[in-house]
């Protein structure tokens, strides 16, 4: 399934959540403390470890967490190219408030005096991720193994169950939070989805230079739902008007999936057109047209 360009560009705050994740993850491993920062009850109402809040946010408990969650985070930072940086971090921090909100009013009324009732990482953002993914993210290509069908899409989703069922019980919990918050993002309650931080907040994160394998040059986080013009259309014309004439006409689900991705319909034929049908291609050519 294709994401589009490889690395972070034009996904500065994804990045961060990223690394940020890992780094929480790999302090807290090393001092033999993993195991201990799931949620309690004892913790958050008898205790006041108020900190393990915050930890809990980014944090996971294992390695096995820790590599299939910073997969699907990464694989999610399409929907940064989609909503564009300023949203997303709103979502970001809608689907991790909500979540928690809901996993205190858990532990509250379960009264569990087990330690770590609930898992420690980022999974309501994650799962809150599954519901755009499932709703936006149109499938390409379809096939079947032994009888079963399957698509592009079935291995986010089985990612995203071995995350789920990773912890048993400690896990499904706060992933269930996580559809939810994504539901209800989904619905805009409350004009969520309209939410905007000030620019100045936003762009916060376009400054932070850390490298990214495989991306091109970074470029300014911006909102690209709707900025593929036709100046764009116009643009992959001029930069390859021989490709254009002489190719085949891409398939439907190619110039849906870049549809998705907030680039106008014209563009994204013409893209991959001359991409010979390769999604991955197409999109760069498309970002490349935008920065001209």
């Amino acid at each position: 399934m294709n994401g589009g360009p490889s690395g972070f560009h034009n996904a500065p705050v994804t990045r961060a959540f990223v690394v940020a994740s890992a780094l929480f993850t790999v302090f807290f491993g090393f001092q033999g403390r993993s195991s201990k920062l799931g949620l309690s009850y004892l913790d958050i109402f008898g205790k006041f470890r108020l900190w393990k809040l915050i930890v809990s946010i980014f944090a996971f408990s294992s390695t096995p967490e820790l590599m299939f969650g910073l997969y699907l985070l990464y694989y999610f930072r399409v929907f940064e190219r989609q909503i564009g940086s300023n949203k997303y971090s709103v979502f970001i921090l809608f689907s991790v408030t909500v979540s928690l909100l809901f996993e205190i009013l858990a532990l509250a009324y379960l009264k569990d005096p087990a330690v770590n009732l609930v898992t420690s990482g980022p999974y309501g953002l994650i799962f809150a991720s599954f519901v755009p993914f499932f709703f936006d993210i149109p499938v390409s290509t379809r096939f079947r193994v032994f009888g079963v069908r399957f698509s592009d899409k079935s291995f986010i989703y089985l990612a995203g169950l071995q995350l789920l069922l990773s912890s048993w019980k400690r896990s499904i919990l706060p992933g269930v939070f996580g559809i939810l918050c994504g539901s209800l993002y989904h619905l805009n309650v409350f004009h969520i989805r309209k939410a905007k931080f000030p620019e100045v907040i936003a762009s916060f994160f376009s400054r932070i230079s850390w490298p990214s394998t495989g991306s091109p040059p970074a470029a300014p986080a911006r909102n690209i739902v709707g900025s593929a013009t036709p100046f764009t259309a116009r643009q992959v014309e001029r930069n390859y008007p021989s490709a254009l004439a002489s190719a085949t006409e891409p398939t439907e689900a190619s110039i849906a999936t870049l549809v998705s991705m907030g680039f106008d319909r014209n563009s994204a034929r013409q893209a991959l057109v001359q991409a010979r049908n390769d999604v991955n291609v197409a999109t760069n050519i498309l970002l490349e047209a935008q920065a001209h």
